[in-house]
């Protein structure tokens, strides 16, 4: 934890996020565009390597992206319509009633959440809009899914920060905004399975495993992944759990 109380458990793997993590839906981003009370600024949140940023610059006519990280902002995803700022998502900086759109893209369990949504409702202009998404593990099949669940679990379970416990049951975190019903959206991407293994070692538990036992947990298990999957390509889907809410 740093002295502003910003946990960073991923500033030591930023070039492999940005390399291995997948590809949120262009589909999400145009959807949440047509319920936004207008174009002219979104604010990503906690936007790690700017995959959200980018997408939202697509739909906006500017982006602010704000991480606490200054190694995550320093290596985001450059675009003419994003400026990137180092800042806490409590404390933005951003101007009061300036902000069509809010995203969280699997941040939210990070937060502090009272002063997150305070600092929500300052920004936003009326009707304005808060989403929020998380993911779980993926589904490729279910040998692989079977090999990625013990991984999950009974290798690196212990080293899982305790915010993680958020993200397996985001659809119950408080969220007080009326909430908008959204369309099913998901993550799919062609990977092989030394995809799969580089995205498995960003994980933050993986990163604090291999700090305390210094050594690798994902050397026998990497094997196992490499005789379940085979050599061609295969999708692989993370269903998004989306939360939509609007500042009335």
């Amino acid at each position: 934890m740093t002295e502003s109380g910003f946990k960073d458990h991923f500033s030591r793997q930023v070039a492999d996020y940005a390399k291995f993590r997948p590809r949120y839906p262009q589909e999400l981003f145009r959807y949440l565009a047509t319920v936004a009370p207008g174009n002219a600024l979104a604010w990503d949140c906690a936007t790690g390597n700017g995959q959200a940023a980018v997408e939202l610059a697509d739909q906006f006519k500017r982006v602010i992206a704000t991480d606490a990280s200054g190694k995550q902002v320093a290596n985001a995803e450059a675009h003419a319509r994003v400026e990137y700022r180092v800042a806490p998502a409590e404390e933005s900086g951003i101007e009061p009633n300036t902000v069509d759109l809010i995203t969280v893209a699997q941040a939210l369990h990070w937060f502090d959440p009272e002063r997150f949504y305070s600092e929500a409702r300052r920004v936003l202009l009326p009707r304005g809009v808060v989403a929020a998404w998380a993911y779980k593990l993926a589904k490729v099949t279910s040998p692989i899914d079977a090999v990625v669940n013990h991984y999950y679990s009974d290798v690196v379970g212990a080293y899982w920060p305790a915010e993680r416990v958020l993200v397996e049951k985001f659809e119950e975190l408080a969220f007080p905004f009326p909430e908008i019903a959204t369309p099913p959206f998901e993550m799919v991407a062609e990977w092989n399975v030394e995809h799969l293994i580089g995205y498995l070692r960003t994980w933050s538990a993986t990163q604090r495993f291999m700090a305390a036992e210094r050594r690798d947990p994902l050397e026998g298990v990497g094997e196992e992944l490499r005789s379940a999957w085979g050599s061609e390509p295969r999708r692989v889907v993370w269903p998004l759990t989306v939360r939509v809410g609007c500042l009335l």
